[in-house]
């Protein structure tokens, strides 16, 4: 388990994070040294303030001594002022290694959730209409935050790894003996805490993803169609659904929650335990008093008062690791998708689009075209008909060149259209869709579309889409804010018209572009777009006639192939 999560978590984070983790476990192996240092002290410091004959006896204390010119106990007191200094640096020290333990952790939220975004915007098409909205959402957010959190587990249990192992060393220099006892003893304690506790950990996790991955889908899914659940009045069906995935999602956590809770319980009766046996045991073995071994036990008791919060963060981190583990794999594989490896070749549309011996089907499905054959005259205008579902959005979006054929190849003019010049196509095409998502943002920026919004132009498309009336009725204009809710499915085809009218495209796509817009706006929207499209290539999919009836050929596709119907 610990290579391949090493190496996912490689793998994911950045060359200057894996520099910043690194820096962190360097830091936190110095902090190491000081709380085991910090605990060193403690040990002289109670030997002498219990026994100030040492002074009298000890070279160096006698030196000390002569050298101050002061009294045993003021120099002891001195000792125990420098011992609060070292205390509160010690406590500094350790706020600022958990403020940049939080920094670097929960800081990767804002850096892999750009990532996976980047991702998924530039992976191939196909692949990314091969997700579900939900996934994608519940990957963006729910599982980077957990990963964020295991990543801070990850960083926590090494720290506490370098402490353990450091305050292991000081005690074997105490007494050998009495810490590989309880050395053999705590690792038993922790071995049968984590046999029994992982697995529960483990199983919950995989239900906590499972329901999360449902939770998402049952929210996305259901808001995008209240209108339908509330005409069948099944909003209370519904609740019930979400609430399933709700629960299941939330007793999962509980177990998560109520399972770590085990170890620091556990551990804290058996470091009880161990300290009074070990009490119990030097009483039977000297038979009196334990002066003698005060600052040994002194040390032992403050060893363990460190050693068991450190022994429950180890074991709490891990059943993190082991919770959350998904989360990491769910982000790996997605960054480790290929992306779309566009070049910035020009390419020029002059005179024709030839699509030769095209085959294609989705990936594990079965081929919707098999050698098709087509030709588009520059400044012609075309449309696909045929029943739902029989590939004229395929057709048209291999032509537009979101889909790559799975053989056979595309032609524009007599260059072939390829990865070094299929961006600067792309360029060229204005498309308006039968189902619009508009931006939370006003018109003019939902026209733009992250362009520098040129005032000409856009009064032009505004013009030419029929939106100049629906414009002046509103008080703020063009600076209207908008979203998907504010306004009508017509008024919204008319900007996605506009949209793509504002680029200027030398090729305009409409897949059932005017099918919310009434008969009248219809006919006036169409007639401008053939008026304005007339030296530009016009590809329609439609299921009315009077959409295409100013086309220059009508295809129907059925089954796979392209059939020219006669006019």
């Amino acid at each position: 388990m610990g290579k391949t999560l090493l190496k996912k978590l490689f793998f994911i984070l950045e060359k200057k994070e894996r520099r910043f983790l690194f820096a962190l476990l360097l830091f936190s192996i110095f902090i190491s040294f000081i709380e085991s240092f910090a605990i060193s002290l403690i040990m002289p410091f109670i030997s002498l303030a219990s026994n100030f004959s040492y002074f009298q006896t000890n070279k160096i204390l006698l030196w000390l001594q002569n050298s101050l010119k002061l009294p045993a106990f003021e120099i002891l007191a001195y000792f125990g002022l420098v011992l609060l200094g070292f205390y509160l640096l010690r406590a500094l020290l350790n706020s600022l290694y958990f403020h940049l333990l939080a920094k670097f952790s929960k800081g990767r939220y804002h850096s892999i959730s750009s990532k996976l975004f980047s991702k998924f915007l530039h992976i191939e098409y196909e692949k990314f209409t091969q997700k579900k909205n939900s996934e994608l959402l519940k990957t963006l957010t729910g599982e980077v935050y957990n990963f964020t959190t295991l990543l801070s587990s990850f960083l926590l249990m090494m720290s506490e790894i370098f402490v353990v192992l450091l305050l292991y060393i000081f005690l074997l220099c105490i007494h050998y003996k009495i810490t590989l006892f309880l050395s053999l003893f705590m690792l038993l304690n922790a071995y049968i805490l984590v046999k029994i506790l992982s697995p529960n950990i483990k199983r919950a996790g995989v239900r906590r993803e499972e329901a999360m991955r449902r939770f998402f889908e049952i929210l996305t899914t259901n808001l995008h169609n209240l209108k339908f659940i509330k005409l069948k009045t099944k909003e209370k069906s519904i609740v019930e659904l979400f609430k399933t995935q709700s629960e299941t999602f939330s007793k999962a956590n509980i177990t998560n929650e109520s399972l770590n809770a085990l170890p620091r319980i556990y551990l804290e009766a058996m470091g009880f335990f161990v300290l009074v046996g070990l009490v119990v045991f030097l009483l039977l073995k000297n038979k009196s008093d334990l002066s003698t071994f005060l600052s040994t036990l002194s040390i032992f008791v403050l060893a363990l008062y460190r050693l068991i919060p450190s022994a429950n963060r180890i074991i709490t981190s891990y059943h993190d690791l082991l919770y959350y583990r998904s989360s990491l794999d769910i982000i790996y594989e997605n960054l480790h998708q290929n992306e779309e490896n566009l070049g910035e070749e020009k390419i020029s549309f002059s005179q024709h689009i030839t699509l030769k011996n095209i085959s294609f089907g989705y990936q594990g499905r079965k081929k919707l075209f098999q050698n098709l054959n087509l030709c588009i005259q520059k400044g012609e205008k075309i449309a696909f008909v045929g029943e739902s579902g029989c590939g004229k959005s395929t057709l048209v979006d291999l032509i537009i060149g979101l889909l790559k054929p799975n053989s056979g190849d595309i032609y524009i003019d007599a260059k072939k259209l390829t990865l070094q010049n299929v961006k600067n196509y792309r360029q060229k095409i204005g498309y308006i869709p039968q189902n619009i998502r508009l931006f939370n943002d006003t018109i003019a920026k939902n026209i733009a579309f992250e362009d520098e919004i040129d005032e000409q132009k856009l009064h032009k498309v505004l013009v030419q889409a029929n939106l100049s009336q629906y414009i002046s009725t509103l008080a703020q204009g063009v600076q209207t804010r908008i979203s998907d809710e504010s306004i009508s499915g017509g008024q919204k085809q008319r900007i996605a018209i506009a949209r793509a009218l504002y680029l200027n495209p030398e090729i305009l796509v409409l897949d059932e572009a005017t099918s919310a817009l009434d008969t009248t706006n219809e006919a006036k929207i169409m007639a401008e777009l053939y008026k304005l499209a007339h030296d530009k290539t016009m590809i329609i999919i439609a299921h009315r006639l009077s959409t295409i009836q100013h086309c220059d050929r009508v295809f129907r596709l059925i089954r796979g192939q392209l059939k020219e119907q006669k006019r």
